[in-house]
């Protein structure tokens, strides 16, 4: 796509020049090559004075307060609020979509928001955010703003959140989530068919991606699977996708079943049956996944988190509401004492279902401080 790069940018660290004279972008395994003033297909990234830059630095398409069940996750910290933010672009072609205003936008003005990093962490101080959530499209197209405010909220004890589809070249991972504590990988389906067909990406990146978070980092890793009828939801594919999740990642790693309802380039499908996410969950608890979740549905008992040992129910959610808690100051059962896998404190949050906008423009415009 031939457009001018207008606006701020900020400089990036993963391309080369190739022989052509084009610039390879290196971030993601779609190798975009750039003739000068292109961008990429993520929108967000180009080439500019031969070099690639990044055109979003510091501007988002909108800040809310959400609890962190929404990012999904469930085991970390629950019921804490989360101040999330998004930009613009995405580097995947997913038609079906839920964020397809945001992700797929290609209108500058939809970054309407602007925040220094240090601004960002100050905001979830005021509001009494636990964690930054990058979400509503990928932080791996934004790596650079996402560091930056990683950086800022770790020296305010800020937790970071990624809410990413894991489309991303070994380097700039390792770079990318050593400041991110917490993850949501969207593990979209199991085969290459679907990630081809579908999201117009590669399935090996995903289980790449997947690997290293959970065997060479610390970072805290849970994965949603959204089903999509007859595109991704088979007792094959699903049997196979948990059995992998099980052997390669641990049966400790949560997996989040979502409902799709019909969006974006998929509005002739129908939306997902809350049987096939019940299906689903105990696909993956026969097959040793020992946290299954439902989503995008009302399901208590498919939304809450059971003991692994006993049985006992240790967190009861009614939504995004938690009204059961039965883990001790250490995370264990209160019935038999064994640990549930996560990060938790000795009271759960209370933040509940809301979902609270906030405005940074003031805060934007203020110098950053220590």
């Amino acid at each position: 796509m031939d457009l001018a790069i207008d606006g701020s940018t900020h400089p990036t660290r993963y391309w080369h020049t190739l022989a052509n004279g084009r610039v390879q972008c290196d971030l993601c395994p779609r190798f975009c090559k750039l003739r000068e003033g292109q961008r990429g297909l993520c929108f967000v990234r180009g080439r500019k004075d031969d070099r690639i830059v990044l055109t979003t630095y510091g501007r988002s398409s909108g800040f809310c307060i959400d609890p962190i069940e929404k990012k999904p996750l469930n085991h970390f910290y629950p019921g804490t609020p989360v101040l999330s933010f998004g930009t613009a672009g995405c580097n995947l072609a997913c038609k079906f979509c839920q964020n397809w205003d945001i992700s797929k936008s290609r209108q500058i003005d939809t970054l309407a928001d602007q925040a220094t990093p240090r601004a960002l962490a100050q905001a979830a101080v005021a509001h009494g955010c636990r964690s930054v959530a990058f979400t509503y499209n990928d932080p791996v197209i934004f790596m650079e703003y996402a560091i930056d405010v990683a950086r800022a909220c770790h020296q305010h004890g800020i937790h970071t959140v990624a809410v990413t589809a894991g489309e991303i070249c070994p380097e700039p991972r390792q770079e990318l989530f050593r400041h991110i504590d917490a993850a949501n990988v969207d593990f979209k389906a199991f085969t290459e068919r679907f990630y081809r067909k579908i999201c117009g990406s590669e399935l090996q990146p995903v289980l790449d991606t997947l690997r290293y978070l959970r065997h060479e980092t610390k970072v805290w890793i849970e994965v949603t699977t959204l089903l999509i009828p007859g595109e991704n939801d088979s007792d094959e594919e699903l049997d196979a996708m948990t059995r992998w999740v099980a052997g390669e990642l641990g049966p400790e790693v949560p997996m989040h079943f979502t409902a799709f309802h019909p969006d974006y380039k998929m509005l002739d499908y129908p939306p997902t049956p809350p049987a096939t996410l019940t299906r689903a969950r105990n696909i993956a608890r026969g097959n040793g996944v020992l946290y299954a979740y439902t989503g995008n549905v009302h399901d208590s008992a498919g939304g809450s988190t059971y003991c692994s040992a006993c049985g006992e129910i240790l967190i009861g959610r009614d939504w995004y509401v938690l009204d059961t808690w039965n883990l001790t100051a250490e995370g264990k059962c209160r019935n038999c004492g064994t640990v549930c896998a996560g990060h938790f404190e000795a009271t759960p949050g209370t933040w509940g279902a809301r979902r609270q906008p906030v405005g940074l423009g003031a805060l934007s415009r203020l110098p950053d401080r220590t």
